[in-house]
């Protein structure tokens, strides 16, 4: 892998992120209030639908199991805390909460993947951590107890499902639209139920609602999932993970653009921190592309190529 690859695999994957930035914004201004339950099923089991329908694939054999974990973990899970967290703190609040995010990778990484950690990894970490204060600290952020709890579960549900998904690869045959519609609707359908016995659905829903349903499950979720699954297998986990820095650099610049917020020289300089964290994991192209304490990209699994009325494409 080239150097241009690298760097084109990482632009192309820090599109998710970028475009999860803009999840506080379209939460708190065109969602029902008070349904983080709902907003994770609606954002989620369309769009895995929708994918489960074109790629016409079922999983097989261990896939149904990794698959139902990796949907949790990456889908599940992950969007009904993040919600918790969208309803009951700032965006940048919630995104400084969520930063610990690359830590955990980090370390889960060691653990899962035999992968080293450096001086470098933990310096980027730590500065990721800093930029995203500087951002986000303002005098007027709150810090709900019950948001800063859901954004720590959701960093560290999102961290194991990077990781896992690292580990065991997607399966021979599959394609990746059809990976994420596995995880997009295991994670739906986990959250369907608990939403109609927690939350019910509204009484009434407003074309404003449905506009930002909408932008959630196509773009925020079809559209950036796929990226997202693609950059997890093309990059080292922890890479992946630090580009998840651009959400709240994406949540303050919608900040300042839509909602007038102004922005402190401290904000500005913590944008460059994150910038520079994030420079700092990336991932040096050596020889045939790999770093010597990079693991070999993991191979297809021979058990999952995959069942249903086709094969994937």
């Amino acid at each position: 892998m080239t150097s241009d690859r690298v760097a084109a695999d990482s632009a192309l994957t820090a599109l998710a992120p970028l475009i999860w930035g803009s999840t506080y914004l379209v939460t708190t201004e065109m969602l029902p209030p008070g349904r983080p339950l709902l907003a994770a099923t609606v954002r989620a089991l369309p769009a895995g639908l929708i994918l489960l329908a074109i790629g016409r694939t079922l999983p097989r054999g261990d896939w149904w199991w990794r698959a139902a974990v990796l949907g949790t973990l990456n889908i599940g899970a992950f969007l009904y805390l993040l919600f918790v967290a969208a309803y009951h703190l700032p965006g940048g609040v919630a995104a400084l909460v969520m930063a610990v995010q690359p830590t955990v990778v980090l370390a889960l990484s060691a653990l899962l993947l035999k992968e080293r950690i450096t001086p470098v990894h933990a310096v980027a970490c730590a500065s990721g951590i800093a930029g995203v204060g500087l951002l986000a600290l303002t005098p007027r952020a709150g810090l709900d107890p019950v948001g800063v709890g859901a954004g720590l579960l959701g960093a560290v549900s999102m961290a194991s499902g990077i990781v896992l998904t690292k580990r065991w690869g997607r399966p021979r045959g599959v394609g990746l639209l059809t990976f994420t519609g596995w995880q997009l609707s295991f994670g739906g359908l986990l959250l369907l139920p608990v939403m109609l016995l927690g939350e019910g659905l509204p009484g009434a829903v407003s074309g404003r609602n449905v506009a930002g349903f909408a932008y959630l499950g196509i773009i925020g979720a079809l559209f950036a999932y796929a990226v997202w699954f693609r950059g997890v297998e093309r990059l080292p986990a922890l890479t992946v993970s630090m580009l998840g820095f651009a959400s709240p650099l994406a949540a303050t610049a919608l900040g300042y653009l839509v909602l007038h917020e102004t922005l402190a020289p401290a904000q500005l300089a913590g944008a460059l921190t994150v910038i520079g964290a994030v420079v700092l994991a990336r991932p040096r192209a050596a020889g045939a592309g790999q770093r010597p304490s990079d693991p070999p990209p993991p191979r297809p699994t021979a058990d999952g190529a995959g069942r249903g009325i086709s094969r994937a494409s």
